[in-house]
């Protein structure tokens, strides 16, 4: 049986959040964070700098696309979206290192990160129930 610290430190070196992915990308981190949602939530709206994959188009261009890549984060809409956990069982059985962030969109959106469409750059909000902010509107979780 396992015990509760082996599984907890198992767990986070194979899930990260929307705010240590986005304290990584300022930090200058190399890692590609890559939605995998369909082709329609793409358009929508995702994650500034991020690649896209659609889960479902892994197997077949995973290996060219994401050839020399050492480690990977993938995102889907939410907490109740699996397709981030589809997509790093998918790239894992692949050999690539993945992480998957938890949260997903919805909560990169709600701590008001960058987000953008094929139109350029989406407002940004803080929602309060994840976020407090400063007076000078930098946001602290």
């Amino acid at each position: 049986m396992i015990d509760a610290a082996s599984f907890f430190a198992a767990k986070l070196a194979y899930e990260t959040d929307a705010s240590d992915v986005y304290a990584a990308q300022r930090a200058g981190q190399d890692l590609v964070l890559l939605d995998v949602r369909s082709h329609e939530a793409w358009r929508q709206g995702r994650i500034t700098g991020a690649r896209h994959l659609p889960y479902r188009e892994i197997p077949s261009r995973a290996p060219e696309e994401l050839a020399g890549v050492t480690e990977v984060v993938v995102y889907c809409w939410s907490p109740g979206c699996n397709a981030g956990t589809k997509a790093a069982a998918i790239l894992a059985g692949l050999g690539i290192g993945v992480r998957e962030m938890i949260g997903g969109y919805e909560y990169w959106v709600r701590e008001g990160q960058p987000t953008e469409n094929d139109e350029g750059p989406l407002p940004r909000t803080f929602d309060p129930q994840v976020m407090v902010v400063t007076s000078d509107t930098s946001p602290v979780s």
